[in-house]
């Protein structure tokens, strides 16, 4: 019942992370003004776009209204489906012995999760909240994996990893996750075109004028700052943009290291490196063709969620590495 619990709550995790790169990719994070009601009721209001309500002084826009409630719908679903995964465990009703340290944080950090999903609401989509919320979506999904993996039989151990080669794991695992941040930051602060439908230039240069200075800019937090559609100068977000390829450029460097390095010397974790081989070739490919085709809605949200896969299958080898460390001293 756990194990297979588990399994639905990763799968709604995915979901909720599609359906909130979505509902940011379409501009409809402030399609409820209010939360976690919509205009004051729990479905969006039954009107015609533009109806202005007492209270409100956004007017109703529906297609957004809807985008942003099924998303918060879904991530309820989960969040009440983490709450039963952590019941199961204080009774006792898991295949596998699992401490109650990973899935009560989960539990805590899910009502954090949605704690900065009102945040994004009530503090006008502040870029600094909203890639905090979008990174929370991505961690979330992380820990149920890790509970996952835990409940799995235990692998067959072939031969001893190196600790260098444990080391280039963890760093390739921890720059990859930095260059989610720094693609959520881009996202976030209505960077992804700001170097114009040019790669690998940028605005007809190699290196235009640029602001790395205000790249990191948090601005001033409160319900009177409204961060919708960005507040940056165009040279800042071109910063953001070019950091963010630069990052990307490091990153696919780090995680060709590892496949080679792995590949050359623990052929049994074949499968693992295929599957991270061809998930950050697709993800290349879908930064690339977000920038050449002015960011699509079905590549931009692609590119979320296979950012998340990669995510996952690196952490599946660490997991992996981690599991013979512990049966190899047992």
């Amino acid at each position: 019942m756990f194990k297979k619990l588990l399994k639905i709550s990763i799968v709604l995790a995915l979901i909720v992370v599609i359906l909130g790169a979505y509902t940011r990719l379409g501009d409809a994070g402030l399609g409820c003004p209010d939360w976690p009601t919509c205009y004051g009721q729990l479905t969006v209001p039954d009107h015609a776009d533009g109806t202005k309500f007492e209270g409100y002084e956004r007017p109703l826009e529906a297609a957004k209204g809807w985008k942003e409630m099924v998303h918060r719908y879904v991530a309820s679903l989960l969040g009440l489906a983490i709450f039963a995964l952590f019941f199961l465990v204080v009774k006792g009703k898991t295949k596998y012995r699992q401490s109650l340290g990973l899935p009560g944080f989960t539990a805590f950090f899910v009502m954090l999760q949605g704690a900065f999903g009102m945040w994004t609401v009530t503090l006008m989509v502040h870029p600094g909240i909203v890639t905090t919320h979008l990174v929370g979506g991505f961690a979330t999904t992380v820990l149920l994996t890790w509970m996952l993996l835990n409940q799995g039989n235990p692998p067959i151990i072939y031969q001893h990893i190196l600790k260098r080669h444990k080391v280039l794991l963890i760093a390739t695992l921890l720059i990859l996750s930095l260059q989610i941040i720094l693609g959520g930051w881009t996202s976030t602060n209505y960077a992804a075109l700001a170097c114009g439908e040019e790669f690998p230039t940028c605005l007809g240069s190699w290196w235009p004028t640029m602001d790395f200075v205000n790249a990191l800019y948090w601005g001033p937090i409160g319900a009177e700052h409204d961060y919708e559609f960005g507040v940056l100068e165009n040279a800042t977000r071109a910063s953001i943009q070019m950091l963010h390829r630069i990052g990307a450029l490091v990153t696919t460097l780090f995680i060709g290291l590892l496949i080679y390095t792995f590949g050359k010397n623990y052929s049994y974790l074949k499968s693992n490196l295929v599957l991270i081989g061809g998930l950050l070739t697709t993800q290349v490919t879908l930064g690339i063709f977000n920038v050449l085709f002015s960011i699509p809605m079905a590549i931009a949200t692609l590119h979320n969620v296979v950012a998340l896969l990669l995510l996952l299958s690196v952490l599946a080898l660490l997991h992996k590495t981690l599991i013979q460390k512990y049966r190899l001293h047992k």
